[in-house]
C-alpha cells in the first residue's frame, strides 16, 4: 500500500542527502558489540560476584533485550534492560543500553534518571545531554537549559540539533541576539539553509519581531519552489495573525496546487473554519519541539529513521499536545512494523482536531495491517459518506480491496474517486488512473484499463510503474510488442535495480522467444529480489528453454518452497514433472506465471 505523504516535512530538497550522509554515524549510536557487563564499578572497585545461577539469568536477560534491539523491538527491549539493570544497577553497558531504550520509546522521566549516570560514563554523550535540557526546559529553569545546551558536543552524530538547542534555552534566558548567533551554526552544515531560515522566522515571530520574522519567512519561502506542509502552515498561521489573509489564502493554494491528492491542507483549514489564528509557539519549550520535529522529520528516512524516532519522541516529550509530531511518530511505528502502537498515537488526537481527519485515514491503513479489513473498510467508507469532496479515504478502500485481489469492489472505489475529484475541479491524477487501470486489467476490462493507463502515462510520461504495467500488458497480450517492450527498456533505465521492473523485462524477453536473454535479466532480478515466488518460476521457465534443465527444475522447486498464489502452485508442479512445451510462435508462449 501507498504510504501517506502527509506528514514528511521536507526542508526544499536537502532532507535525503542529508539522512544517508548521517547514515554510517547513526550506526554507531546504536552502541557496539557489548563487553562485560560490569567488570568494575564506576569507583573503579570490583564489582561484587554474583551467584552462578543470578549471573545466568542477568546474562539470559540482557542478551534478550540484545536481540529485542537488534531485531528494533525497542519497547521490548527497554522492558529487559530495565529488567537488567535492576539486578546490575551499576554495569556501564546496561546502563547506557537501558538509556538509550527508555529515551527512544520515550519513557522521559526513566531516561532522565539514567541520564546522569550515562555522563558519568561518557561526558560527551549528547543525547543525554539533550534529555537534561529538555528537563530544565520543562521546569522552567533557563539558566540551566542554557548551560546543558552549552554543554554538549559540536561534533558526532547529534551535532545537527546543537543549534537548536542553543537558540531556544538562550531564547528562554531572554537573549535573543544569542538564540540567532546559535542558528546561524547551521551554516556549517551542507542542507541546512531552509531550516535555518524557517527556525529564524519562528524564532524572531515569538520574539514579537513581526518585520524580522516575515523577511526570513520570506526566505525560507524562496529557498525551494517545493512547499512542505509545515512551513506552510506556520507562515500562514503567521500572515493570518498579521491582518494578511489574503497572503494566507493565496500561500495555502499554492501548497494544494503543487501536492495534488494530498488533502491535509483542505481537511485542516476545513476544521479551522473561521475561528481566529493563534500563535503555533507559545514558549521557548514550544520553540526546541518545533525545531526536533522539523529535524526528525527530515531525518525521516530508511538510513536515519532511529534519529528520527528519538527526536520526534523528546518533542512530544515538550509538547505533549502536538499533532504534527504525533502523526510522524505514527507513521515512523507503521513503518516499523507497530501497526498496533501507531494506532495508540493516534487515538491521542481528539475528534475536534484539525488533524483528526489524517489521524483516522491512517488508522484505517493500520487496521488493515492488523488484518482487521472490514473494519478498515467501514471506517474508510464512513469517513468518504462524511465529507463527499474528499477522495483520500475512496483510494484507501481502493487500494484495500486491491491488496486483497477484490478487483470489481476497488474499480468501484477509484470510480468514485475518481469522480469526485472531477467534481471538484481537481487536475487529474496519474496514480488515480494507473490504480484503477490496474483493477480494471486484474478484474478482466481490459480496454477500460488501456485507456486509464494509457491516461496515466500522459499525466505522467516518465513514471517506471506505468511504463512497466502497460508496456508489460501489451508484450503479454502479443500486442504493439515492440513499443511495450521499449517502455519497459524505459522503465528500467528510469529503475536499474527494481528486482519488480526487471522481472517485467526479462519475462517480455521470454514470451518474445528471447530466451537467453530472459535468463539474463532474470538471473539479475533474482539478486535485487531473491524470496519471490514468482521471479524465481519465470527465471526456470528461462531456463529450461535454453536447455539448462537441472537449473530450471531448482528454480521452480525454490519457487513452490517461497509460497506463490494458490493459483501458481499446480502449474508449478506440473513443470517439476513433465517440463515446458515449445512455444508455437514468439508473443504467444504462456511459460507457467506472469
Amino acid at each position: 500500500m501507498r504510504k501517506l505523504d502527509v506528514t514528511r516535512v521536507k526542508h526544499g530538497q536537502s532532507g535525503r542527502g542529508l539522512a544517508v550522509g548521517l547514515a554510517a554515524l547513526l550506526i554507531a549510536a546504536g552502541l557496539g558489540a557489548a563487553p562485560a557487563l560490569a567488570a568494575q564499578n564506576p569507583a573503579g572497585a570490583p564489582a561484587p560476584q554474583p551467584n552462578a545461577a543470578a549471573g545466568e539469568h542477568l546474562l539470559g536477560t540482557y542478551l534478550a533485550g540484545r536481540h529485542a534491539q537488534q531485531t528494533r523491538d525497542f519497547p521490548a527491549a527497554s522492558s529487559w534492560y530495565e529488567k537488567a539493570l535492576a539486578s546490575d544497577p551499576e554495569a556501564p553497558e546496561l546502563i547506557s543500553r537501558s538509556f538509550l531504550m527508555e529515551a527512544t520509546v520515550g519513557h522521559f522521566d526513566k531516561a532522565r534518571l539514567l541520564a546522569p549516570k550515562e555522563l558519568k560514563l561518557k561526558p560527551g554523550d549528547a543525547v543525554a545531554q539533550l534529555v537534561l535540557v529538555i528537563d530544565r526546559l520543562k521546569a522552567n529553569d533557563a539558566a540551566g537549559a542554557v548551560k546543558r545546551a552549552a554543554a554538549m558536543p559540536s561534533d558526532g552524530v547529534h551535532r545537527f540539533v546543537v543549534p537548536f538547542a542553543l537558540a531556544w534555552t538562550r531564547m528562554a534566558a531572554g537573549d535573543l541576539a544569542g538564540a540567532d548567533t546559535a542558528l546561524q551554526g547551521l551554516d556549517k552544515f551542507n542542507g541546512f539553509q531552509p531550516l535555518k531560515l524557517f527556525q529564524l522566522g519562528v524564532l524572531y515571530d515569538f520574539a514579537g519581531r513581526a518585520e524580522a520574522a516575515t523577511q526570513h519567512f520570506e526566505k525560507a519561502l524562496a529557498a525551494g519552489e517545493q512547499l512542505n506542509w509545515r512551513l506552510t502552515e506556520a507562515i500562514g498561521n503567521f500572515y493570518e495573525r498579521h491582518g494578511r489573509a489574503e497572503q494566507a489564502k493565496a500561500l495555502y493554494q499554492r501548497f494544494i496546487n503543487q501536492n495534488v491528492g494530498s488533502e491535509l491542507a483542505l481537511s485542516v483549514m476545513a476544521a479551522r473554519g473561521n475561528a481566529p489564528a493563534q500563535p503555533l509557539i507559545r514558549s521557548a519549550a514550544d520553540g526546541l519541539a518545533e525545531s526536533l520535529f522539523d529535524l526528525a522529520s527530515v531525518l525521516n528516512q530508511a538510513e536515519t529513521i532511529d534519529m528520527a524516532l528519538l527526536y520526534d519522541r523528546f518533542a512530544l516529550t515538550l509538547r505533549p499536545k502536538f499533532p504534527l509530531a504525533q502523526l510522524l511518530l505514527a507513521d515512523v511505528l507503521s513503518t516499523q512494523n507497530k501497526a498496533e502502537d501507531s494506532l495508540g498515537v493516534l487515538a491521542e488526537i481528539p475528534a475536534g482536531s484539525p488533524y483528526s481527519w489524517s489521524a483516522r485515514l491512517r488508522g484505517g491503513i493500520n487496521l488493515e495491517t492488523l488484518g482487521r479489513t472490514d473494519e478498515a473498510i467501514a471506517q474508510l467508507k464512513a469517513m468518504a459518506a462524511e465529507q463527499p469532496t474528499l477522495v483520500g479515504a475512496l483510494v484507501e478502500v481502493g487500494d484495500i480491496q486491491r491488496n486483497k485481489k477484490r478487483y470489481p469492489e476497488a474499480v468501484t472505489a477509484y470510480d468514485e474517486a475518481i469522480r469526485r475529484a472531477a467534481a471538484a475541479g481537481m487536475p487529474d491524477r496519474w496514480s488515480l488512473f494507473y490504480d484503477r487501470g490496474v483493477a480494471l486489467e486484474r478484474a478482466g476490462q481490459w480496454q477500460r484499463a488501456e485507456a486509464d493507463l494509457q491516461r496515466a502515462l500522459e499525466l505522467k510520461p516518465d513514471q517506471p510503474l506505468v511504463l512497466n504495467y502497460l508496456g508489460y500488458s501489451w508484450v503479454d497480450r502479443g500486442e504493439n510488442l515492440d513499443r511495450g517492450l521499449k517502455m519497459i527498456e524505459k522503465a528500467v533505465e528510469l529503475r536499474p535495480e527494481d528486482g519488480y521492473i526487471l522481472d517485467s523485462l526479462g519475462w517480455a524477453r521470454y514470451r518474445l522467444g528471447e530466451d537467453a536473454a530472459a535468463a539474463e535479466h532474470l538471473e539479475k532480478a533474482t539478486e535485487l529480489v531473491p524470496e519471490d515466488p514468482t521471479i524465481n518460476d519465470h527465471l526456470g521457465d528461462a531456463y529450461w528453454q535454453t536447455g539448462r534443465l537441472i537449473e530450471a527444475r531448482y528454480q521452480w522447486q525454490r519457487a513452490l518452497q517461497l509460497g506463490p498464489q494458490e493459483n501458481d502452485v499446480k502449474p508449478i508442479e506440473a513443470k517439476l514433472e513433465r517440463g515446458l512445451a515449445q512455444p508455437a510462435q514468439p508473443g504467444q508462449r504462456s511459460g507457467g506465471g506472469g
